[in-house]
């Protein structure tokens, strides 16, 4: 305790620490009204700066811990300022980035590297390249007087008053009133538009009146992020695999149950990490490995393969897009680091709702507005519809909780999944007719194919009447859907409409079909033979067809097997099927141990059966980005001729809807290459 010296002035001892008070999130709805205030929410380590009336300036977090030795170069800058006077502040440690945003992984890996010295001899180091600072928002105590139950108002008011000698390392950050806003003629959805724009993660709304109440989450603080964060418990990982050899590959992840306070799996992550954190978060796993799980319930078995479990002792922090109701899972995670300011115990798991339809890309990922848009409201209940805007048209959704997949991935998600990868699923669909297969009671349940359009379908979905093959003009025409933009797209999931298949043909403006534009081989692994087996005459086929002047590109099928994509020219609509029965028997009579061209299942053990069929003008295959009907949501995924020859098991080219998204962001569109390479078929 602060103690006044007998001339009057304050003895050098540091004020206690206080306990942060917390805010509460505001469930989509920010606070309004003149009894408001807003103050940008900011990305890094919350900490209480205690400062002596000598200067002595000490650092705490949120849960204790002394930051005062990692953060040296904050140490004594408010001493002038002061005169003489204690003081408490409440704020933020962060890191600026070069376009001048708060960057919380450039924050996480400074942390990183004083981790790894500071136990040296270079403990010392200042790490002067990643500049520091500490932005207050609260003041707590200043002269030997405690401020905390002085209004929110009184206190911000005292902090402003304040002189910045260095505001480079100290700063008050800037803060808003409802009545300032609207002298302005704006409104905090103005501002909110500034905060995202400025790339800042989100406002919190501050009661003016409030006192300040250590160690609480009050409704007197209301946090509304543009992205959505949860700390989680690091319960184990999954060994890495080709060039992540050695090191961790994916963390697995936990909370406590909010009810019950026991330890639940939420899920997984494997991006966000940088190699050096990768390395050293492996280092700190392998001092903590246990022989069991540490969940009260176990996690699915398909989750857990190759796990190692750890001591349920380190926290972290993921982005995530969806924490889904049935399964109480995290979706679309992306590590943030780990918080060393957080206890495990700490760490509660989100509340069951429903998933948003459409969230916008969180972390490295944000790139883009949402494609779809859901006013906020409360989440619907199960069975109810909702109203979204997908592009430029308006639909209703329903039962966006309704679980399509064994593992809990819902319908919600696959709409999710959808929308988002509609710009580069959309030129592989542009004017093809679409068969849809529909799983309206999810994948255990009855699937149909599904050719004619539905009734009830928009009036605005374009369609194509065309004569059944093989029906002599006498059989009833099929009107099939064509999908060319993202309502579309959306529609078609909104009616579990999980595969999308499409011919290697389309057709022109006035409905008739075109010649042929595409050559495919579709590879299915017989019974004893894999994915692995598959890449192996994918080889073969990939010189074959570049020695007759034909560019292949690959994708999985997102089921066992793959198949190879030329973009061709031909009058002929029976020419590619003709071809590419030649090629493949030809590679059946060299290899007849390991390759067969013949659909008989008695010929198929052991072998890799090329379809050379799916060529003939009334055959579909599944299209590049099309969910599949298994056990998971894998994906029809478009590969790289390295990642083919470098297969040697088949789990290395199963990628599940989160990691198809992930690879888009990385890479682009793998398959936007196919028509710019289109040649003459041979």
């Amino acid at each position: 305790m602060t103690r006044k010296s007998a001339g009057g002035r304050e003895e050098a001892s540091t004020p206690e620490w206080v306990e942060p008070m917390l805010a509460k999130p505001d469930g989509g709805r920010l606070r309004e009204g003149p009894e408001w205030a807003y103050e940008y929410k900011l990305d890094g380590y919350r900490a209480c700066m205690r400062i002596a009336a000598d200067g002595t300036t000490v650092l705490t977090s949120r849960n204790g811990i002394d930051f005062t030795d990692e953060f040296p170069c904050l140490a004594g800058v408010l001493t002038e300022a002061l005169d003489g006077r204690s003081a408490v502040l409440d704020g933020e440690i962060v890191v600026y980035n070069d376009a001048g945003q708060i960057d919380f992984g450039m924050l996480q890996e400074r942390r990183g590297r004083y981790q790894t010295h500071r136990g040296s001899v270079r403990r010392e180091e200042p790490f002067e390249d990643v500049p520091i600072r500490f932005l207050a928002f609260d003041l707590l105590r200043l002269g030997g007087v405690s401020l905390l139950g002085e209004p929110y108002e009184e206190r911000r008011g005292r902090l402003t008053q304040l002189p910045m000698p260095d505001p480079f390392r100290v700063e008050v950050v800037r803060g808003f009133t409802f009545t300032d806003l609207a002298a302005d003629r704006r409104t905090p959805r103005h501002l909110l538009e500034h905060v995202k724009a400025s790339g800042h993660e989100g406002l919190i709304a501050k009661l003016r009146t409030a006192a300040y109440t250590p160690g609480r989450r009050s409704d007197a603080w209301a946090k509304h992020p543009l992205i959505q964060t949860t700390e989680v418990i690091v319960c184990g990982y999954r060994p890495g695999q080709g060039r992540l050899h050695g090191r961790m590959g994916g963390l697995l992840l936990g909370a406590h149950d909010p009810d019950t306070g026991d330890l639940v799996y939420l899920g997984d992550v494997g991006t966000g990490f940088t190699e050096a954190e990768r390395g050293r978060l492996q280092g700190r796993l392998d001092t903590l490995e246990r022989k069991r799980q540490p969940f009260a319930v176990a996690p699915p078995r398909a989750d857990t393969a190759r796990a190692h479990w750890v001591e349920p002792v380190l926290v972290g922090e993921v982005v995530f897009r969806q924490f889904t109701r049935g399964a109480g899972r995290l979706r679309h995670t992306s590590w943030r680091g780990l918080r060393e300011d957080k206890r495990p115990a700490e760490v509660l798991a989100p509340r069951r709702e429903v998933p948003s339809v459409a969230e916008p890309r969180t972390g490295d990922h944000a790139k883009a507005e949402p494609a779809i848009e859901e006013p906020p409201a409360a989440p619907p209940a199960r069975g109810t519809k909702i109203t979204v805007q997908a592009g430029e048209r308006r639909l209703t959704l329903s039962n966006l909780d309704k679980v399509l997949y064994p593992d809990g991935f819902t319908k919600g998600e696959v709409i999710n999944y959808y929308s988002r990868i509609a710009p580069v699923l959309l030129p592989h669909l542009e004017g093809r007719p679409v068969t849809f297969i529909r799983f309206p009671d999810g994948v255990g349940g009855e699937q149909f194919f599904e050719k004619n359009v539905p009734h009830g379908a928009p009036s605005w979905l374009p369609t194509v009447r065309i004569a059944r093959s093989g029906s002599r003009g006498t059989g009833e025409p099929i009107t099939y859907a064509l999908l060319g933009e993202l309502a579309a797209v959306v529609w078609a999931a909104n009616m579990a409409a999980l595969e999308l298949h499409v011919p290697q043909w389309t057709v022109g403006a006035d409905g008739a079909r075109r010649p042929p534009d595409r050559l495919v081989f579709d590879l299915d692994p017989g019974p004893g033979t894999s994915i692995v087996h598959c890449c192996r005459v994918a080889e073969r086929l990939h010189d074959a067809l570049a020695e007759d002047g034909l560019t292949p590109l690959a994708k999985t099928s997102g089921s066992k097997g793959m198949q190879l994509y030329c973009a061709i020219t031909t009058g002929d609509p029976a020419a590619p099927s003709a071809y590419a029965k030649k090629l493949a028997q030809r590679l059946a009579r060299e290899t007849p141990d390991r390759v067969t061209a013949v659909m008989a299942k008695a010929q198929r053990t052991g072998r890799v059966f090329i379809d050379w069929s799916q060529n003939n003008p009334a055959k579909t295959t599944v299209a590049p980005y099309s969910l599949r009907g298994r056990d998971h949501p894998t994906v029809s995924t478009p590969l790289t001729w390295d990642e083919v020859r470098a297969c040697r098991r088949a789990t290395q080219l199963v990628f599940t809807a989160d990691d198809v998204l992930d690879r888009v962001d990385e890479h682009g569109d793998l398959l936007a290459d196919l028509d710019v390479t289109r040649a003459a078929l041979p």
